[in-house]
């Protein structure tokens, strides 16, 4: 008698459905491995959660949620005015949109922020210029001019 092997046929039942946030149905449906784009222009900004469902040829079920962020909008940037803040009187704010267009032209008022220079430049700035002052206070006598001539 000879040695035979059996070859089993197992059918590949393995499945991944993909969802996003709390819908009912997935997006998506695919044998592993898959590789998918996930397309956010087609989600509204904000925070969302993807949920892959996993189940192996034999019918175990594995659930993995990843929470991320959309931010397809513009860039909104506020001055004088933080979270939380509490203020009285009048107060200035400036507010700033800007997005990541891939348009030709290039807008440059409103493509940076108004911001003051920082107090620790002008410190900075002030100690450059009294050590200047100083040097030349302390050695700018004639003994030390020599002319060229």
């Amino acid at each position: 008698m000879k040695d035979s092997k059996k070859i089993i046929n197992i059918e590949d039942d393995r499945v991944v459905k993909v969802f996003l946030d709390d819908e009912e149905q997935p997006f998506g449906e695919f044998r592993p491995p898959v590789e998918i784009v996930l397309d956010t222009t087609k989600i509204p900004d904000g925070e969302h959660e993807l949920k892959i469902v996993a189940k192996t040829s034999g019918m175990v079920e594995g659930v993995k949620k990843i929470p991320f962020t959309v931010k397809n909008g513009p860039e909104i940037s506020v001055i004088g005015l933080k979270p939380n803040q509490t203020i009285n009187t009048q107060t200035p704010v400036i507010i700033n949109a800007y997005g990541s267009e891939t348009t030709d032209r290039f807008i440059v008022k409103g493509s940076e922020d108004p911001k003051p220079i920082p107090a620790w430049v002008w410190a900075l700035v002030i100690v450059f210029i009294a050590f200047g002052v100083f040097y030349l206070i302390m050695y700018w006598t004639p003994d030390f001019y020599e002319s060229f001539f």
